[in-house]
């Protein structure tokens, strides 16, 4: 009989983790409160669920299970719900994070405090319950500073302070805009460190990091959606030096560990700031934006879908396959078209007919509305290349991009 895996979310960007799954001979079972979810059609099974609220999705499941039988395994990918993948895991006696960590993971305020009691290195920060209260801060501190949500998801809420700039946000609006995005109406400011920011993603293993995921996240439009920070993917391999990426690494696999994550992933954002790392948030789960899907494997071969899922069973994987084998050039870009009712999209097929391109995926259609971009999921579409070296995929990735037209009115 078929090893039957738990997948919590079934959007867009679970799907890689679905059909990985059904390609190492498991049995899927995909929850999502969306009947529709596009996910579902790729599993052998859908249970309707909250991916949020793991009291809902637990409940269901063990509905599910009276006539499905004991799951082997519990994973998410490209939703941060580590939360609901460790009340599921408690429920049936799977191997995942613990309910403490998922909360540390989730809870940026938390989070903080638990890696500046750890001696990681992070960037101030404090929570802050009026907007007066942020009115005090930014006079004091007389500095850049990010508000946000202690507790939202895909950059929601979170605001750049420049102070002295024109964009600079009223802070009464600003810490509405982030209390409004946060499920418990808590809010939190931070210094914002200069310096170029990364992304990096792996598994902790008895102890010992494994990091393959190594990504320059590029904010090229911060000042075009400023005061929101929206991030316009990456590229690969970084230009750091080797032995800066393998600070940012080892700095990576500590934060991961003083939040309690052990044989399970870890996706982090961090930053190098006056030559020194820091570590902006850390995530317990597999990553969104297809980067554990397809990036990390397009620039190292190292197939850590495979790595997690096998963790997620209870079962170690071997320390090659984590390993990278070579390092491609790899370049994303997304799509931020101008608001307004959609009434063409132009030039995707000579988009996806460059020499080089790996993905054109197109989020909206003719008749949309698209809103102004505040977060991520305001992206309309994403472009991936692959070539020898990180330059040529930057480069074709441009290409590509400047041939699509989504026009609005």
């Amino acid at each position: 009989m078929k090893k039957r895996l738990i997948v919590i979310g079934a959007g867009l960007e679970s799907i890689p983790v679905i059909e990985r799954a059904a390609e190492m001979g498991l049995h899927i079972v995909a929850v999502d409160a969306n009947p529709q979810a596009p996910g579902f059609a790729y599993a052998d099974e859908s249970v309707i669920g909250c991916v949020y609220t793991p009291e809902v999705t637990v409940a269901a499941l063990t509905e599910w299970s009276k006539k499905g039988g004991k799951p082997q395994g519990v994973i998410c990918a490209a939703v941060d719900a580590p939360g609901t993948v460790a009340a599921v895991a408690e429920h049936f006696g799977l191997t995942a994070v613990s309910a403490e960590t998922a909360r540390l993971a989730t809870d940026k305020k938390a989070m903080k405090d638990r890696l500046k009691e750890r001696g990681i290195p992070i960037p101030w920060y404090q929570e802050i319950f009026t907007p007066a209260e942020l009115e005090k801060i930014i006079d004091e501190r007389r500095e850049t500073l990010v508000i946000k949500p202690v507790d939202s998801r895909g950059a929601r809420g979170v605001l750049r302070l420049v102070y002295g700039s024109p964009s600079m946000p009223d802070p009464r609006r600003a810490f509405e805009c982030s209390q409004k995005e946060s499920p418990s109406g808590r809010v939190m400011v931070e210094k914002h460190l200069e310096g170029p920011q990364f992304s990096t993603e792996g598994v902790i293993i008895n102890g010992k990091t494994y990091c393959p995921g190594f990504s320059d996240r590029n904010y090229e439009f911060l000042d075009r959606f400023a005061p929101n920070i929206i991030e316009n993917g990456g590229d690969l391999p970084s230009f750091l030096p080797q032995d800066a990426q393998d600070a940012v690494k080892e700095l990576s696999g500590q934060a991961a560990i003083a939040l309690g994550i052990e044989n399970s992933m870890f996706k982090g954002d961090m930053v190098i700031h006056k030559g020194k790392p820091y570590v902006i948030e850390m995530a317990a789960r597999l990553s969104g934006g297809y980067f554990c899907s397809h990036l990390i494997p397009w620039n190292t071969g190292v197939d850590l879908l495979g790595s997690a899922i096998r963790l997620a069973l209870g079962e170690i994987p071997a320390q090659d396959e984590l390993s990278p084998s070579f390092q491609k050039g790899v370049s994303q870009r997304y799509l931020f078209p101008e608001p307004g009712k959609v009434v063409a999209i132009e030039g995707v097929e000579k988009a996806r007919a460059v020499d080089g391109i790996s993905m054109v995926e197109i989020r909206t259609e003719v008749g949309a509305q698209i809103s102004p971009a505040t977060s991520h999921p305001a992206r309309a579409g994403v472009i991936m290349a692959v070539a020898e070296n990180r330059e040529e995929a930057i480069r074709i990735t441009e290409e590509a991009a400047a041939l699509i037209k989504i026009i609005t009115e």
